[in-house]
């Protein structure tokens, strides 16, 4: 006997009439339905109009591990089955790998109906660079474990996004402005495709203070990368090279304070740091090797 089909659909992420016709088709002919949560998934086929004609069981975190057995055993006895999650496409963040990993081990075949995505939605709406990107799913939920997992995406060039609860929100975008500065640019989409979508895009200090005051729905954080030249400017030569670069801004005549905000920006480190560092340069002393810069009298600096 061949082995059956699984099949990964996407669901709508707000709007129900995003759903691919597809998916309404795959809904009453599969075998078996596995869903992330059945009540969600009866008021999406009511809202497509469609009448499971196979078994319908439930396929969440809580049971993954062993239910996965009993639909792999289903699918080698030739079934089609249907994995489908609450929004979005199974596997991104929600259950469904590990059925993956299990089919293809066993030679099943597995294929998608593609449907819509929080992630690519958001990264399309946020403004920011588009052309390489990584997904970063959920952050860890005890302080201690986000700010490490922030720290090693400190130096990441590509755009990064994240999925977060709402009643964690405030926290992580605290930590994030930590980590990567209050001067990087993000945004914060929430609610997309529904009634009350928003994106709301400024530096991660302002979305921060933002976020304080509470946020409903569903939530995704889109970041900008690291700048290319790292986290010192362009010349890698840290805290002097900051200093420098707002002197050159200065020279050019920008005012400090606008000067320290745009080299901190593009420098990607908060402006804190910027000012430390032309404070440090104003201590040091000057050596031009010009006249009167010397010590003891002599014309120059120390002699070679």
């Amino acid at each position: 006997m061949d082995s059956g089909t699984l099949v990964l659909a996407g669901t709508p992420i707000g709007d129900t009439d995003d759903a691919p016709p597809r998916l309404g088709a795959e809904l009453g002919g599969a075998d078996i339905v596995a869903a992330e949560d059945t009540r969600r998934l009866r008021r999406l086929t009511q809202a497509l109009g469609v009448r499971p004609s196979g078994r319908v069981v439930s396929y969440f975190e809580g049971n993954e591990a062993a239910r996965t057995p009993e639909l792999v055993e289903a699918l080698l006895q030739g079934a089609r089955v249907l994995l489908v999650t609450d929004a979005g496409m199974p596997s991104v963040s929600d259950p469904g790998y590990r059925l993956v990993a299990a089919a293809v081990e066993h030679g099943v075949r597995v294929t998608a109906v593609p449907g819509p995505s929080a992630v690519l939605t958001a990264l399309a709406l946020s403004g920011l660079p588009v052309d390489r990107f990584c997904f970063e799913g959920f952050l860890p939920r005890k302080r201690g474990e986000r700010l490490s997992r922030l720290r090693e995406a400190a130096d990441e060039r590509r755009t990064l996004v994240y999925f977060e609860s709402p009643h964690r929100l405030a926290d992580a975008l605290s930590a994030m402005a930590e980590v990567f500065g209050t001067d990087r640019r993000a945004a914060v989409c929430r609610e997309l495709t529904k009634t009350y979508e928003e994106v709301r895009r400024a530096p991660l200090g302002e979305l921060a203070e933002w976020a304080a005051g509470g946020v409903r729905g569903e939530i995704t954080v889109v970041v900008e990368g690291a700048p290319a030249s790292g986290p010192y400017g362009p010349g890698g030569g840290g805290p002097a090279e900051l200093a420098r670069l707002v002197a050159v801004r200065e020279e050019a005549g920008e005012r400090r304070k606008e000067a320290i905000a745009a080299v901190a920006r593009e420098a990607g480190v908060p402006k804190r740091d910027v000012f430390d560092a032309v404070v440090a340069a104003k201590r040091e002393p000057v050596d031009d090797r010009g006249p009167g810069n010397g010590t003891g009298g002599s014309s120059g600096g120390q002699k070679d």
